[in-house]
Protein backbone atom coordinates (compact mmCIF):
# COMPACT_ATOMS: atom_id res chain seq x y z
CA UNK A 1 0.00 0.00 0.00
CA UNK A 2 0.97 3.73 -0.67
CA UNK A 3 0.97 6.67 1.32
CA UNK A 4 2.05 8.91 -1.43
CA UNK A 5 -1.29 10.17 -2.45
CA UNK A 6 -2.81 11.33 0.74
CA UNK A 7 0.81 12.67 1.35
CA UNK A 8 0.17 14.52 -1.80
CA UNK A 9 -2.99 15.48 -1.52
CA UNK A 10 -2.05 16.77 2.31
CA UNK A 11 0.93 19.32 0.75
CA UNK A 12 -1.55 21.10 -2.32
CA UNK A 13 -4.10 21.40 0.63
CA UNK A 14 -2.21 22.98 3.04
CA UNK A 15 -0.84 25.08 0.12
CA UNK A 16 -3.93 26.09 -0.83
CA UNK A 17 -4.52 27.24 2.21
CA UNK A 18 -1.66 28.98 2.80
CA UNK A 19 -2.51 30.66 -0.89
CA UNK A 20 -6.00 31.54 0.48
CA UNK A 21 -4.81 32.99 3.91
CA UNK A 22 -2.40 35.14 1.90
CA UNK A 23 -5.27 36.67 0.10
CA UNK A 24 -7.36 37.66 3.15
CA UNK A 25 -4.34 39.04 5.14
CA UNK A 26 -3.31 41.50 1.81
CA UNK A 27 -7.51 42.39 1.09
CA UNK A 28 -6.79 45.84 2.09
CA UNK A 29 -3.42 46.33 0.41
CA UNK A 30 -3.12 48.76 -1.91
CA UNK A 31 -2.64 47.19 -5.60
CA UNK A 32 -2.64 43.45 -4.85
CA UNK A 33 -3.38 41.39 -6.53
CA UNK A 34 -4.88 37.83 -5.85
CA UNK A 35 -3.42 34.35 -6.24
CA UNK A 36 -4.60 30.97 -6.85
CA UNK A 37 -2.96 28.09 -6.32
CA UNK A 38 -2.83 25.86 -9.56
CA UNK A 39 -2.68 22.24 -9.29
CA UNK A 40 -1.72 18.98 -11.73
CA UNK A 41 -1.24 15.16 -11.50
CA UNK A 42 1.64 12.76 -11.13
CA UNK A 43 2.43 9.91 -13.22
CA UNK A 44 5.34 7.67 -12.31
CA UNK A 45 7.61 7.00 -15.61
CA UNK A 46 7.19 3.10 -16.65
CA UNK A 47 9.81 1.25 -18.41
CA UNK A 48 7.00 -0.71 -20.85
CA UNK A 49 5.85 2.80 -21.40
CA UNK A 50 2.44 4.47 -21.41
CA UNK A 51 -0.43 2.37 -20.17
CA UNK A 52 -3.93 2.26 -19.60
CA UNK A 53 -4.08 1.05 -15.81
CA UNK A 54 -1.90 3.50 -14.11
CA UNK A 55 -3.54 4.85 -11.26
CA UNK A 56 -0.86 7.73 -10.57
CA UNK A 57 0.93 8.92 -7.61
CA UNK A 58 -0.82 11.77 -6.43
CA UNK A 59 -1.00 15.41 -7.16
CA UNK A 60 1.92 18.61 -7.05
CA UNK A 61 1.29 22.27 -7.31
CA UNK A 62 1.71 23.30 -10.85
CA UNK A 63 1.71 27.01 -10.24
CA UNK A 64 0.96 29.56 -7.86
CA UNK A 65 -0.86 32.80 -10.16
CA UNK A 66 -1.70 35.88 -9.69
CA UNK A 67 -4.98 37.37 -11.04
CA UNK A 68 -4.50 40.99 -12.83
CA UNK A 69 -7.95 42.36 -13.37
CA UNK A 70 -9.22 45.26 -12.34
CA UNK A 71 -9.08 46.62 -8.19
CA UNK A 72 -12.03 48.54 -7.25
CA UNK A 73 -10.81 52.44 -6.73
CA UNK A 74 -11.11 54.45 -3.84
CA UNK A 75 -10.55 58.65 -3.40
CA UNK A 76 -8.54 59.96 -0.99
CA UNK A 77 -7.20 63.23 0.01
CA UNK A 78 -3.97 63.26 -0.83
CA UNK A 79 -3.31 64.50 -4.53
CA UNK A 80 -0.48 61.82 -4.80
CA UNK A 81 -2.21 59.02 -4.31
CA UNK A 82 -2.84 57.95 -8.16
CA UNK A 83 -4.80 55.03 -9.05
CA UNK A 84 -4.20 53.04 -12.51
CA UNK A 85 -7.65 52.52 -14.26
CA UNK A 86 -6.46 49.71 -16.87
CA UNK A 87 -3.82 48.07 -17.88
CA UNK A 88 0.29 48.86 -16.92
CA UNK A 89 2.34 49.19 -13.56
CA UNK A 90 3.90 52.34 -12.61
CA UNK A 91 8.08 52.20 -13.31
CA UNK A 92 9.95 51.94 -9.67
CA UNK A 93 13.38 52.83 -9.70
CA UNK A 94 15.75 51.60 -6.11
CA UNK A 95 18.86 52.74 -7.00
CA UNK A 96 18.45 51.97 -10.56
CA UNK A 97 17.02 48.41 -9.78
CA UNK A 98 13.72 48.63 -11.79
CA UNK A 99 10.28 47.32 -10.37
CA UNK A 100 6.69 47.63 -11.32
CA UNK A 101 4.05 48.14 -9.13
CA UNK A 102 -0.12 49.06 -8.85
CA UNK A 103 0.35 50.39 -5.36
CA UNK A 104 0.08 54.30 -5.83
CA UNK A 105 0.75 55.80 -2.72
CA UNK A 106 3.27 57.94 -3.43
CA UNK A 107 4.82 61.01 -1.21
CA UNK A 108 7.73 63.46 -1.43
CA UNK A 109 10.85 62.98 0.55
CA UNK A 110 12.98 65.62 1.47
CA UNK A 111 15.49 66.00 -1.70
CA UNK A 112 12.03 66.52 -3.74
CA UNK A 113 11.61 63.02 -5.44
CA UNK A 114 8.44 61.52 -5.52
CA UNK A 115 9.02 58.26 -3.77
CA UNK A 116 6.99 55.00 -1.87
CA UNK A 117 6.55 54.22 1.39
CA UNK A 118 9.99 52.08 1.09
CA UNK A 119 11.62 55.43 -0.46
CA UNK A 120 11.96 53.68 -3.94
CA UNK A 121 11.55 56.10 -6.87
CA UNK A 122 8.86 56.40 -9.04
CA UNK A 123 9.84 57.23 -12.65
CA UNK A 124 8.76 59.46 -15.56
CA UNK A 125 9.85 62.20 -18.27
CA UNK A 126 11.43 65.11 -16.81
CA UNK A 127 10.62 68.66 -18.39
CA UNK A 128 12.87 71.20 -20.03
CA UNK A 129 13.45 74.55 -19.27
CA UNK A 130 10.56 75.51 -21.52
CA UNK A 131 8.11 72.83 -19.47
CA UNK A 132 8.45 70.91 -22.73
CA UNK A 133 8.20 66.90 -21.74
CA UNK A 134 11.54 65.41 -22.65
CA UNK A 135 10.32 61.86 -23.41
CA UNK A 136 13.24 59.89 -24.58
CA UNK A 137 14.54 57.95 -20.98
CA UNK A 138 12.06 57.66 -18.16
CA UNK A 139 14.32 59.28 -14.96
CA UNK A 140 13.20 59.69 -11.21
CA UNK A 141 10.63 62.13 -11.14
CA UNK A 142 11.05 65.41 -8.91
CA UNK A 143 9.13 67.92 -7.32
CA UNK A 144 10.95 71.50 -7.60
CA UNK A 145 10.20 73.35 -4.77
CA UNK A 146 11.84 76.62 -5.79
CA UNK A 147 9.82 79.66 -6.73
CA UNK A 148 8.45 80.69 -9.87
CA UNK A 149 10.33 83.81 -10.90
CA UNK A 150 7.92 86.58 -12.09
CA UNK A 151 7.11 87.41 -15.82
CA UNK A 152 7.47 90.50 -16.75
CA UNK A 153 4.25 92.29 -18.78
CA UNK A 154 4.95 92.59 -22.61
CA UNK A 155 1.47 92.04 -23.90
CA UNK A 156 -1.97 93.75 -22.46
CA UNK A 157 -5.23 92.81 -24.50
CA UNK A 158 -8.03 95.19 -23.17
CA UNK A 159 -11.87 95.27 -24.94
CA UNK A 160 -14.37 97.84 -24.08
CA UNK A 161 -17.32 99.18 -25.29
CA UNK A 162 -17.74 102.97 -25.44
CA UNK A 163 -21.18 104.34 -25.10
CA UNK A 164 -21.88 106.23 -28.38
CA UNK A 165 -24.75 108.11 -26.67
CA UNK A 166 -22.46 109.95 -24.22
CA UNK A 167 -21.99 113.48 -24.60
CA UNK A 168 -18.09 115.31 -24.65
CA UNK A 169 -17.18 116.00 -20.90
CA UNK A 170 -17.74 119.59 -19.71
CA UNK A 171 -14.17 120.24 -19.01
CA UNK A 172 -12.39 119.55 -22.72
CA UNK A 173 -8.42 120.06 -20.76
CA UNK A 174 -7.94 116.17 -19.28
CA UNK A 175 -7.46 115.67 -15.54
CA UNK A 176 -6.49 112.39 -14.06
CA UNK A 177 -7.91 114.08 -10.93
CA UNK A 178 -11.32 115.33 -12.52
CA UNK A 179 -13.76 113.23 -12.90
CA UNK A 180 -15.51 116.00 -15.23
CA UNK A 181 -12.59 115.75 -17.59
CA UNK A 182 -13.23 112.37 -18.80
CA UNK A 183 -15.99 110.19 -19.91
CA UNK A 184 -15.10 106.82 -19.04
CA UNK A 185 -12.29 104.73 -16.92
CA UNK A 186 -11.07 101.26 -16.06
CA UNK A 187 -7.74 99.92 -14.28
CA UNK A 188 -5.83 96.74 -14.75
CA UNK A 189 -2.64 95.24 -13.39
CA UNK A 190 0.49 94.65 -15.20
CA UNK A 191 4.22 93.63 -13.90
CA UNK A 192 7.82 94.54 -14.25
CA UNK A 193 10.59 92.80 -14.08
CA UNK A 194 10.83 92.11 -10.48
CA UNK A 195 7.34 90.75 -10.28
CA UNK A 196 6.49 94.33 -8.88
CA UNK A 197 2.79 94.67 -9.77
CA UNK A 198 1.54 98.52 -11.00
CA UNK A 199 -2.14 99.53 -11.80
CA UNK A 200 -2.36 100.64 -14.91
CA UNK A 201 -5.29 103.04 -15.33
CA UNK A 202 -6.72 104.34 -18.94
CA UNK A 203 -9.30 107.18 -19.47
CA UNK A 204 -11.23 107.95 -22.09
CA UNK A 205 -12.11 111.27 -23.32
CA UNK A 206 -14.72 111.43 -25.76
CA UNK A 207 -14.75 114.80 -28.38
CA UNK A 208 -16.67 117.14 -27.95
CA UNK A 209 -16.17 118.70 -31.45
CA UNK A 210 -15.66 115.39 -33.96
CA UNK A 211 -18.15 112.49 -33.79
CA UNK A 212 -16.93 108.86 -33.32
CA UNK A 213 -13.67 110.38 -31.54
CA UNK A 214 -12.24 109.55 -28.16
CA UNK A 215 -8.93 110.03 -26.52
CA UNK A 216 -7.37 107.78 -24.49
CA UNK A 217 -5.06 108.18 -21.79
CA UNK A 218 -2.70 106.07 -19.45
CA UNK A 219 -1.78 106.44 -15.78
CA UNK A 220 0.69 104.08 -13.97
CA UNK A 221 -0.19 103.63 -10.22
CA UNK A 222 -1.70 106.78 -10.09
CA UNK A 223 1.48 109.00 -10.76
CA UNK A 224 -0.04 112.41 -12.33
CA UNK A 225 1.47 115.83 -12.20
CA UNK A 226 0.33 119.03 -10.49
CA UNK A 227 -2.42 119.47 -13.64
CA UNK A 228 -3.24 115.68 -13.69
CA UNK A 229 -1.54 114.24 -16.23
CA UNK A 230 -0.13 111.38 -16.38
CA UNK A 231 4.01 111.07 -15.23
CA UNK A 232 6.46 108.80 -16.64
CA UNK A 233 3.81 107.08 -19.67
CA UNK A 234 3.50 107.36 -23.05
CA UNK A 235 1.53 105.83 -25.72
CA UNK A 236 3.50 105.69 -28.85
CA UNK A 237 5.89 108.27 -27.54
CA UNK A 238 3.36 110.35 -27.18
CA UNK A 239 0.70 111.63 -23.85
CA UNK A 240 -2.17 110.12 -25.64
CA UNK A 241 -4.07 108.31 -28.42
CA UNK A 242 -6.38 108.88 -30.31
CA UNK A 243 -9.27 106.48 -31.58
CA UNK A 244 -11.90 107.33 -34.38
CA UNK A 245 -14.94 104.26 -34.92
CA UNK A 246 -17.21 104.54 -38.00
CA UNK A 247 -20.81 104.81 -38.20
CA UNK A 248 -21.16 100.69 -36.92
CA UNK A 249 -19.33 101.44 -33.96
CA UNK A 250 -15.97 99.59 -35.12
CA UNK A 251 -12.74 101.00 -34.35
CA UNK A 252 -10.69 102.35 -37.39
CA UNK A 253 -7.80 104.09 -35.34
CA UNK A 254 -5.63 102.56 -34.07
CA UNK A 255 -5.79 99.71 -36.12
CA UNK A 256 -2.73 97.74 -34.28
CA UNK A 257 -0.96 98.03 -30.71
CA UNK A 258 0.05 100.39 -28.81
CA UNK A 259 3.42 100.76 -27.74
CA UNK A 260 3.66 101.81 -23.85
CA UNK A 261 6.61 103.02 -22.14
CA UNK A 262 6.93 103.41 -18.52
CA UNK A 263 9.73 104.91 -17.10
CA UNK A 264 9.56 103.22 -13.56
CA UNK A 265 12.34 105.96 -11.95
CA UNK A 266 9.96 108.48 -12.55
CA UNK A 267 7.17 106.65 -10.83
CA UNK A 268 9.06 105.41 -7.69
CA UNK A 269 12.80 105.14 -7.88
CA UNK A 270 13.53 102.66 -5.23
CA UNK A 271 11.69 99.74 -6.97
CA UNK A 272 15.20 98.44 -8.97
CA UNK A 273 13.31 97.02 -11.47
CA UNK A 274 14.27 97.38 -15.27
CA UNK A 275 13.35 100.71 -16.68
CA UNK A 276 11.59 101.76 -19.09
CA UNK A 277 9.25 99.18 -18.96
CA UNK A 278 7.60 98.47 -22.30
CA UNK A 279 4.96 96.65 -23.31
CA UNK A 280 2.72 96.29 -26.08
CA UNK A 281 -1.33 97.86 -25.13
CA UNK A 282 -4.16 96.24 -27.75
CA UNK A 283 -6.96 97.93 -27.94
CA UNK A 284 -8.55 96.77 -31.11
CA UNK A 285 -11.45 94.69 -29.60
CA UNK A 286 -13.07 98.72 -28.75
CA UNK A 287 -16.63 99.26 -29.77
CA UNK A 288 -18.57 102.46 -30.04
CA UNK A 289 -22.47 101.07 -29.67
CA UNK A 290 -25.20 102.85 -27.37
CA UNK A 291 -25.15 100.55 -25.06
CA UNK A 292 -23.30 101.34 -21.40
CA UNK A 293 -19.74 101.51 -21.01
CA UNK A 294 -17.79 97.95 -20.05
CA UNK A 295 -14.91 95.59 -20.17
CA UNK A 296 -15.37 93.03 -23.04
CA UNK A 297 -12.21 91.18 -22.04
CA UNK A 298 -8.75 92.06 -20.60
CA UNK A 299 -5.79 89.78 -20.32
CA UNK A 300 -2.00 90.44 -19.96
CA UNK A 301 0.73 87.94 -19.81
CA UNK A 302 2.79 88.85 -16.87
CA UNK A 303 2.51 86.89 -13.44
CA UNK A 304 5.14 87.78 -9.93
CA UNK A 305 7.02 85.17 -8.54
CA UNK A 306 4.88 82.75 -6.68
CA UNK A 307 6.13 79.12 -4.31
CA UNK A 308 4.30 75.67 -4.79
CA UNK A 309 1.20 75.51 -2.89
CA UNK A 310 -0.37 72.02 -4.51
CA UNK A 311 0.19 69.82 -7.26
CA UNK A 312 -2.17 67.74 -8.88
CA UNK A 313 -1.24 64.77 -11.69
CA UNK A 314 -3.87 64.54 -14.96
CA UNK A 315 -5.24 61.38 -16.56
CA UNK A 316 -2.13 61.06 -18.95
CA UNK A 317 0.60 61.19 -16.34
CA UNK A 318 0.84 65.24 -16.50
CA UNK A 319 2.40 66.74 -12.75
CA UNK A 320 1.14 69.81 -12.71
CA UNK A 321 2.61 72.50 -10.02
CA UNK A 322 -0.28 75.20 -8.61
CA UNK A 323 1.55 78.15 -7.52
CA UNK A 324 0.23 81.15 -5.06
CA UNK A 325 0.61 83.58 -8.02
CA UNK A 326 -2.07 81.44 -9.84
CA UNK A 327 -0.02 79.68 -12.59
CA UNK A 328 0.45 76.50 -13.02
CA UNK A 329 3.89 74.68 -14.56
CA UNK A 330 4.18 70.85 -15.89
CA UNK A 331 6.89 69.47 -13.51
CA UNK A 332 7.04 66.22 -15.20
CA UNK A 333 4.79 62.86 -16.38
CA UNK A 334 4.24 59.27 -15.10
CA UNK A 335 4.94 56.75 -16.98
CA UNK A 336 3.51 53.40 -17.10
CA UNK A 337 4.89 49.99 -18.44
CA UNK A 338 3.22 46.93 -19.51
CA UNK A 339 4.01 42.88 -20.21
CA UNK A 340 3.30 40.03 -23.08
CA UNK A 341 2.74 37.75 -20.20
CA UNK A 342 2.31 39.87 -16.88
CA UNK A 343 1.54 36.79 -15.52
CA UNK A 344 5.47 35.72 -15.88
CA UNK A 345 6.76 38.78 -13.21
CA UNK A 346 8.23 37.56 -10.44
CA UNK A 347 6.53 39.15 -7.34
CA UNK A 348 9.04 40.59 -4.86
CA UNK A 349 7.23 42.02 -1.86
CA UNK A 350 6.03 45.35 -0.79
CA UNK A 351 3.63 45.25 -4.15
CA UNK A 352 6.26 44.67 -6.37
CA UNK A 353 7.27 42.67 -9.49
CA UNK A 354 10.56 42.44 -11.47
CA UNK A 355 10.89 41.14 -14.97
CA UNK A 356 11.44 37.89 -16.17
CA UNK A 357 12.18 36.11 -19.65
CA UNK A 358 8.53 35.05 -19.45
CA UNK A 359 7.37 38.27 -18.93
CA UNK A 360 8.82 39.76 -21.50
CA UNK A 361 10.17 43.04 -21.83
CA UNK A 362 8.59 46.04 -20.72
CA UNK A 363 6.52 47.88 -23.43
CA UNK A 364 6.93 51.66 -21.58
CA UNK A 365 5.04 54.66 -22.68
CA UNK A 366 2.53 57.06 -21.27
CA UNK A 367 -0.97 56.60 -19.98
CA UNK A 368 -3.84 56.57 -22.39
CA UNK A 369 -1.25 55.76 -25.00
CA UNK A 370 -1.66 52.02 -26.49
CA UNK A 371 -2.88 49.43 -24.26
CA UNK A 372 -1.87 51.66 -21.14
CA UNK A 373 -4.44 52.25 -18.93
CA UNK A 374 -5.39 56.19 -17.48
CA UNK A 375 -4.20 57.67 -13.76
CA UNK A 376 -7.00 58.65 -11.53
CA UNK A 377 -5.16 61.26 -9.11
CA UNK A 378 -6.66 61.09 -5.52
CA UNK A 379 -7.01 57.77 -5.65
CA UNK A 380 -6.01 54.63 -5.10
CA UNK A 381 -6.53 50.45 -6.45
CA UNK A 382 -8.21 48.88 -3.61
CA UNK A 383 -6.71 44.81 -3.94
CA UNK A 384 -8.53 42.47 -6.21
CA UNK A 385 -9.44 40.24 -3.19
CA UNK A 386 -13.27 38.76 -2.72
CA UNK A 387 -13.13 38.03 0.72
CA UNK A 388 -16.77 35.86 0.18
CA UNK A 389 -14.91 33.93 -2.92
CA UNK A 390 -12.02 33.47 -1.02
CA UNK A 391 -13.77 32.51 2.25
CA UNK A 392 -15.50 29.64 0.49
CA UNK A 393 -12.72 28.77 -0.62
CA UNK A 394 -11.04 28.53 2.63
CA UNK A 395 -13.84 25.55 3.64
CA UNK A 396 -13.12 23.81 -0.06
CA UNK A 397 -9.78 23.71 0.78
CA UNK A 398 -10.29 22.71 4.53
CA UNK A 399 -12.47 19.59 2.85
CA UNK A 400 -9.50 18.51 0.64
CA UNK A 401 -6.74 18.20 3.92
CA UNK A 402 -9.62 16.17 5.64
CA UNK A 403 -10.45 14.37 2.36
CA UNK A 404 -6.30 13.32 2.21
CA UNK A 405 -5.99 12.53 6.04
CA UNK A 406 -8.74 10.18 5.79
CA UNK A 407 -6.79 8.11 2.76
CA UNK A 408 -3.98 8.24 4.99
CA UNK A 409 -5.68 6.91 7.83
CA UNK A 410 -8.17 4.12 5.55
CA UNK A 411 -4.64 3.01 4.39
CA UNK A 412 -3.34 2.62 7.31
CA UNK A 413 -5.78 0.35 8.62
CA UNK A 414 -5.36 -1.93 5.90
CA UNK A 415 -1.74 -1.85 6.11
CA UNK A 416 -2.37 -2.96 10.13
CA UNK A 417 -4.70 -5.48 8.80
CA UNK A 418 -2.47 -7.08 6.39
CA UNK A 419 0.62 -6.79 9.23
CA UNK A 420 -1.56 -8.67 11.55
CA UNK A 421 -2.13 -11.58 9.33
Amino acid sequence: MSFQHGLSGLSVASTNLDVVGNNVANANTIGYKQSQAQFTDIYANSLAGAGHSQVGIGSKVAAIAQAFNQGDISPTSNPLDIAINGQGFFRMSDQGVISYSRNGQFQIDKNGFIVDSKGTNLTGYATDTNQNIVSNQPTNLKITTSDLPPKVTSTFDWGFNLDSRKSGPSITTFNANDAKSYTNTSSGTVIDSLGNPHTLAIFFQKSSSTSNAWEAYATIDGKVDAAGLPVGVTLDNVGSKPMTFNEKGILTAPTGSINVSVDLNAINPTLGAESPFNFTLDLTKTTQFGSDFGINSITQNGYTSGRLSSFQASADGIIQGIYTNGQTRTLGQVVLASFVNPHGLNPVGDGRWLETPESGQPLVGIPKTGTLGVLQPSAVEDANVDLTAELVKMITAQRMYQANAKTIETQDAILQTLVNL
